[in-house]
């Protein structure tokens, strides 16, 4: 006689590992395709064909191949709210927004090592650096972290965001120099996490200089002088 008794259902537990392993293999093959041939010319099936999995179980966990581009980007920028929030109360907001940046820098393989290799991460940001498609994407999702970060300051100084302009033209200060950081290390040949994290530190120290008066027979530390990549002409 068969036995018509109903297969157990898997754990909760092991079935949300299995979706896990299932969402980051399709995130990894979708970074990887589209840092190796583009992100226009990648294709959804082109991404579930590297991880032989069906377009519905793409769409599962991503709504397009937009989301999946900016998966990681989610990732990091989480990792750096966190270490905003963790920054002690005696720092000023642009100390504390500093400290955090390059804390996060500091941290990022461990933060990102169980989703995807840290280099894979830093080449699909470059991606995003130069598809115009990607960056207009991006430069919206800045405006909308910045408007969270200035929020977050606001409740450290114990201020009304709405009532007291100084978070937002803080987080839009330090926002522009980490924007000008990634635009610059994106041009040149040094792709490494090392690279843009000594970038984005001397770029902010020149923020209180660059607000003096008088630049006239000051010139800035040679440190933090833009040395774009030989050929390519300044952007505007």
């Amino acid at each position: 006689m068969t036995d018509q008794r109903p297969v157990p259902a898997a754990p909760a537990g092991l079935r949300e590992r299995k979706k896990r392993r299932t969402r980051d293999a399709l995130l990894r093959a979708a970074l990887v395709l589209f840092t190796s041939q583009g992100y226009e010319q990648t294709t959804v099936d082109e991404i579930t064909d590297a991880v032989d999995v069906s377009q519905r179980t793409f769409f599962r966990y991503f709504a397009n191949k937009e989301e999946a581009a900016f998966a990681v980007q989610d990732l990091a920028e989480s990792h750096f709210i966190a270490a905003l929030a963790a920054r002690p109360p005696g720092e000023g907001p642009l100390e504390a927004m500093r400290n955090a940046v390059l804390r996060t820098w500091d941290t990022i393989e461990e933060a990102l090592s169980e989703v995807v290799p840290v280099d894979l991460y830093m080449r699909a940001y470059r991606l995003i650096e130069s598809t115009p498609a990607l960056l207009a994407v991006h430069l919206r999702r800045s405006t909308e972290l910045e408007e969270r970060v200035a929020l977050m300051v606001a409740r450290r100084e114990g201020l009304d965001v709405d009532a007291d302009p100084r978070p937002r033209v803080a987080v839009a200060a330090f926002s522009g120099v980490t924007r000008v950081t990634g635009r610059l290390w994106g041009r040149g040949e040094d792709a490494s996490v090392a690279a843009i994290r000594r970038m984005t530190e001397e770029y902010l120290d020149q923020i209180s200089l660059a607000l003096a008066a008088d630049w006239r027979g000051t010139p800035a530390p040679p440190s933090a002088a833009v040395n774009p990549p030989a050929g390519s002409a300044p952007q505007t």
